[in-house]
């Protein structure tokens, strides 16, 4: 200990001591503006919960379950004051390592539990006509555009890149403003991310839980992309800044941006796997509750149909018990009248085709048919051989008398 702070004096260090685990438990900073805004959104959910609560029908229902003010002030606001007033926040400047850490909570780990918090619905059950009219902005055109996942993806994994490829990694330092500032736009992409892939909220347009997983796998690949790409990199991110801090303990500045781009990697897909696993489980509860909606409908059409049908009588839809007034007045005609001793019984084999099956009744079709009947004898049974008339395949044959 006394070497480094040695070391420390001797280099013109100014910066916090060594980093160790009873330091990361007991060094904190106070950041004036993150308190500020904890203590704001706070204070204003747990007012819209009370609000609810009271307002509830009946009385003291509780309509608000008590896991959503956990999520949003428990572990939303609480990493949020991890990541600016612990030994994060602390050690943010100094360490590269340590910004990162920051950058995956501020990007993707306070997002989330806020997200799951509902604030959008809580201030819509607080003020039903701004909720109204902000669900309307929401479901207008332009914010769908502006929240299509691809974007969303895009924005989440392109901030903190062009930030840490940039001077601008280097101006969070030197500026309070810029540092604040810097805070909110991380959180931005992520806020809108899993707003729009978990839909607890109203949301622009209603995804499938199938894209939300493939956006996610996409949001995965990208975390690793953006961490690889830091290990990679040739040249030390904030060089010139880190070299005149001049920090005497720790690992090397090359080794401390190595270890900064695995925390993005690694840290980044903690997050994302888990993510991914929530919407899966989502995705087969939402095909479950379909199926299942589904069947409702088709059982309530058939129970529908049933009470509307007429009851059928079992005589009229039986063919063999059918009365001769249904029947038409050929078929009635025919049924009645007396069978020659010089007509052909009728046919009892299989059925012929429709061009060759003659009809049940007293005469042969050739000589009922209006337009061969002038070309037989009433007495004969015999057709007359032309084959325009009857094609030999087709001629039938006249009977013997016995």
């Amino acid at each position: 200990m006394s070497t480094a702070l040695a070391a420390a004096s001797a280099s013109g260090y100014e910066g916090p001591p060594e980093l160790t685990l009873t330091r990361a438990l007991t060094e904190w900073t106070l950041d004036p503006w993150m308190l500020a805004l904890i203590l704001l959104l706070g204070g204003a959910y747990l007012a819209g919960v009370r609000h609810v609560r009271r307002s509830a029908k009946p009385p003291g229902r509780d309509t608000w379950p008590v896991a959503r003010p956990v999520w949003f002030c428990g572990l939303g606001l609480g990493f949020l004051v991890i990541a600016t007033m612990s030994w994060v926040g602390v050690y943010q400047s100094v360490l590269f390592y340590a910004r990162a850490v920051q950058t995956v909570l501020l990007v993707l780990v306070v997002p989330l539990f806020l997200v799951l918090g509902r604030p959008v619905s809580l201030f819509g059950r607080v003020f039903p006509r701004a909720g109204a009219r902000f669900e309307a902005v929401i479901r207008s055109h332009p914010a769908k555009v502006l929240t299509f996942p691809a974007i969303t993806t895009f924005a989440l994994v392109g901030v903190p890149f062009v930030m840490y490829f940039t001077s601008w990694y280097t101006e969070v330092f030197y500026s309070t403003t810029v540092r604040e500032l810097t805070f909110l736009v991380l959180m931005t992409p992520g806020l809108v991310f899993f707003w729009t892939l978990l839909r607890v909220d109203p949301v622009p347009k209603q995804y499938p839980y199938g894209v939300s997983m493939w956006i996610t796998g996409g949001e995965v690949i990208g975390d690793a992309f953006f961490g690889i790409a830091v290990i990679a990199y040739q040249t030390l991110i904030g060089g010139a800044y880190y070299h005149a801090l001049g920090r005497p303990w720790g690992p090397s500045l090359a080794t401390d941006q190595v270890i900064g781009g695995g925390v993005l990697w690694i840290l980044g897909d903690l997050v994302g796997l888990p993510f991914l696993a929530v919407m899966l489980i989502h995705m087969m509860r939402e095909d479950e509750s379909e199926a299942a909606r589904i069947d409702a409908e088709l059982d309530a059409q058939e129970a529908r149909q049933a009470r509307e049908a007429p009851d059928a009588d079992p005589e009229m839809a039986s063919p063999e018990m059918a009365s001769p007034q249904m029947a038409s007045p050929q078929m009635a005609s025919t049924a009645t009248a007396p069978r020659s001793p010089d007509q052909a019984p009728e046919p009892t084999g299989p059925a012929e085709p429709a061009d060759n099956q003659e009809p049940q009744g007293s005469q042969l079709w050739w000589e009922t048919d209006p337009r061969f009947t002038g070309r037989f004898k009433p007495t004969s049974l015999a057709c007359i051989p032309r084959p325009a008339i009857c094609p030999p395949a087709s001629r039938p044959r006249a009977r013997r008398r016995s």
